[in-house]
């Protein structure tokens, strides 16, 4: 198809000719969004937040929210919860943290109720905390991990034995007793100090310490995607998917369109283009069985891709344009002027277009008394499938009456083909277009000069309109 595939208007010539196939498959999209919901029950997340005191590089950050989803924490997460069925692997993908402004980190947990949903999120905070708190240093290593609590320990020992060599020196204010206190005294700040500088440079100092902030809000809706997100998707899907095969079909249809092309395929000229009025039930096949009663119900047995029907001038206007197709085969055709107009089977307008033809050619006046037609017109339709056209009796050619965009090349191939097979030659083209109807005038169609022969049916092979 052309690029009119891409403009609005075709898009808006879908919805409004397939609305009720497009109402149907997004109903059918919101019932399998609903069944979806059913399989994934509702989800509930919340989040607990935890405090990272001091200075923290992005990387370190990084570090602790991979902790926070390691099976470490989560096992014993899993396991202080003690809910049944539910095992520390599965709770890894119910959790999940990140890194937020401010060194904090915030642990998401997912449960099939709020309250679950609360009580995972704080349970692996709190567990990251202790967890935290156990590698304080950046060691996993028990003797590491207690070597500064056991120096400190050890510094206090120190200080209460200098208050007791400070108690049992002389308590005289001799100048021995005095200095000696001195001395202890310093030696006391001495440790204090060296374990302060201590303090100030082990990271561990400096990291541990990790804070929850506060309990994890119990959440009030549910995770997305929630029953009626996956309804409304699940429609919008259907739909779109019909638009776009619709799209996609008119994309790949190698119907023809313009009449230079028609022409070529047909191998002949265009002789005209006639107008045939617009009516709804002249677009829709005759078809019965339940296979035609679905497509009615789904608004399919019409075609879409059809262009709007434009605006036409009165019935005389019309008329005209038949007159002229007639004139222009008198003096194009020899005597007898007998012709076999050959129409595609399924074309209703081309049918209608042909039954105004023939309308025409049977109400103009005949330059001989022993002849019914000016020329004579025999119309036969045939199967585009395998084209079949009688044998050439007294015919002068064949003239084919066909509407735009409803066949491909190789169908006019093919019937062109039929025609040369049974002896007649294709003299003329006459493209019959669906255009909206003015009211007629009143007066009768004006008279022509040209005189319009009778025209006579004949029956043939193929079938006979």
């Amino acid at each position: 198809m052309s690029e009119d595939t891409i403009r609005l208007v075709t898009i808006g010539r879908i919805i409004r000719r397939r609305r009720r196939l497009l109402t149907i498959l997004a109903v059918v999209g919101a019932l399998v969004g609903y069944g979806t919901s059913l399989l994934f029950p509702p989800r509930y997340t919340t989040s607990a937040s935890v405090l990272l005191p001091g200075q923290w590089e992005e990387r370190e950050l990084l570090t602790q929210v991979d902790i926070a989803t390691s099976s470490a924490v989560v096992d014993r997460a899993a396991a202080t919860l003690g809910w049944k069925g539910v095992s520390g692997v599965e709770l890894r993908d119910r959790v999940s943290a990140k890194a937020a402004d401010g060194n904090i980190i915030k642990i998401s947990g997912t449960a099939d109720t709020p309250a679950r949903a609360q009580q995972l999120a704080d349970q692996v905070a709190q567990e990251l905390v202790r967890f935290a708190a156990r590698i304080a240093g950046g060691s996993t290593d028990p003797e590491a991990a207690t070597g500064s609590e056991a120096l400190r320990r050890k510094v206090a020992e120190t200080n209460r034995r200098i208050t007791e060599l400070a108690n049992a020196a002389d308590p005289g204010q001799t100048v021995e007793s005095v200095q000696a206190r001195t001395e202890l005294e310093k030696l006391r700040t001495a440790l204090q100090e060296a374990m302060k500088k201590l303090d100030e440079a082990d990271p561990a100092a400096n990291k541990a310490g990790m804070v929850v902030m506060g309990p994890a809000a119990r959440p009030t809706s549910e995770a997305p995607p929630t029953r009626t997100q996956l309804i409304v998707s699940g429609a919008l899907l259907f739909f779109l998917l019909a638009v776009i095969g619709h799209l996609a079909a008119a994309r790949m249809n190698r119907r023809l369109r313009t009449e230079p092309e028609i022409a070529t395929a047909l191998g002949s000229v265009l002789l005209s283009t006639v107008d045939v009025p617009g009516e709804r039930r002249a677009h829709r096949p005759e078809g019965r069985g339940p296979r035609a009663r679905i497509r009615r119900l789904l608004g399919v047995d019409i075609r879409w891709d059809t262009p709007t029907p434009q605006a036409s001038g009165d019935e005389a206007g019309r008329q005209i344009r038949y007159r002229r197709v007639c004139a222009r085969l008198r003096d194009q055709l020899p005597a007898p002027r007998r012709l076999l107009v050959v129409v595609p089977n399924g074309d209703e307008t081309a049918r209608r277009a042909t039954e105004q033809l023939v309308a025409e050619a049977e109400s103009g006046p005949s330059p001989y008394s022993s002849s019914r037609g000016y020329p004579m017109l025999r119309v036969v339709g045939v199967s585009v499938d395998r084209p079949m056209v009688p044998d050439r009796d007294t015919e002068s050619g064949a003239l084919v009456v066909l509407s735009a965009g409803s066949w491909t090349a190789e169908e006019l191939a093919g019937i062109a083909e039929a025609c040369a097979d049974a002896g007649h030659e294709v003299v003329g083209v006459v493209l019959a277009v669906t255009v909206r109807a003015r009211p007629a005038r009143a007066a009768g169609h004006p008279p022509d000069d040209a005189t319009v022969a009778l025209a006579v049916r004949g029956h043939a092979t193929g079938g006979s309109v």
